[in-house]
């Protein structure tokens, strides 16, 4: 069957993504998409520290093609590396760092991290974020910590769509901790929102729009001076026909009249 075929494919994507991503730990990884060419399988690598990614030489790479290789029996997997143009608004790399100070910190400053990460997203320019961190934390038992700020949707196709999401687990001598980040990005389109034309840029459409009409109003101008001068060339075109013409019939008639006389004189 096609369908299964399908399901086949799409179930080995989101295993060598999942093997992508569990490899590149530590590296600001944040998202893996895989494309079908047809020279081989395109992997596509998006991360905030792509140096780390290639390693020196491209030994981190080799190794990852030759694992991708043995693995999942690809014959030409290419991988391809993009920088993240801005860290502060990916949920999958605020998540990691937030996992990895964590780890590197202890459980005990975990509202600091917290705070500290909410502040940095806001400051570049996100309309709201959300982070939640389950677990053993401080406490033995498990408990959930919420953090937030700004405007953030909860439901409907904006929040599939327009918020970003990310997952990540933090292993501590405790036990694990989930961390959970939900990040509204500043270019998001919300339907209810209206913008009002402020009157600067009223008063710019008006001029651009008297500019224009300036400008149509010259070339009309243009257009009918060179008519006019035009016409008198045309004029004078024509008058100097008329007049050879004029010349031409008095000459036809002078050599009729010479004529006749000629045969009289006979």
């Amino acid at each position: 069957m096609i369908e299964r075929e399908f399901v086949k494919q799409k179930k080995k994507e989101y295993q060598i993504e999942e093997f992508v991503g569990a490899n590149l730990s530590n590296v600001g990884h944040s998202q893996t998409k895989m494309q079908r060419t047809p020279l081989g399988e395109k992997i596509i690598v998006s991360a905030s520290r792509p140096g780390l990614v290639v390693g020196r030489e491209g030994q981190n790479i080799k190794k990852l093609t030759s694992a991708l290789k043995k693995k999942f029996k690809l014959e030409n997997p290419q991988i391809e590396i993009n920088e993240v143009d801005n860290i502060n608004l990916d949920a999958q790399i605020v998540a990691e760092k937030i996992a990895s100070s964590l780890e590197r910190f202890g459980i005990t400053k975990f509202k600091g991290v917290g705070h500290k990460v909410m502040q940095e997203v806001m400051g570049a320019g996100a309309r709201g974020i959300e982070i939640i961190i389950s677990g053993k934390v401080p406490s033995s038992r498990a408990k959930s910590w919420r953090f937030y700020q700004g405007y953030l949707k909860k439901c409907g196709d904006i929040a599939i769509e327009g918020v970003r999401k990310a997952y990540k687990i933090a292993q501590l001598k405790s036990g694990i901790v989930g961390i959970q980040v939900r990040i509204m990005p500043p270019e998001t389109k919300l339907p209810d929102e209206i913008k009002l034309i402020k009157e600067e840029e009223k008063k710019e459409s008006e001029e651009k729009k008297e500019e224009v009409k300036e400008e149509e109003v010259k070339e009309k101008t243009e257009k009918e001076e060179k008519k006019e001068e035009e016409k008198p060339a045309e004029k004078n075109e024509k008058e100097s026909e008329e007049k050879e013409e004029i010349k031409e019939k008095k000459e036809k008639e002078k050599t009729t009249e010479d004529k006749e006389e000629s045969k009289e004189e006979k």
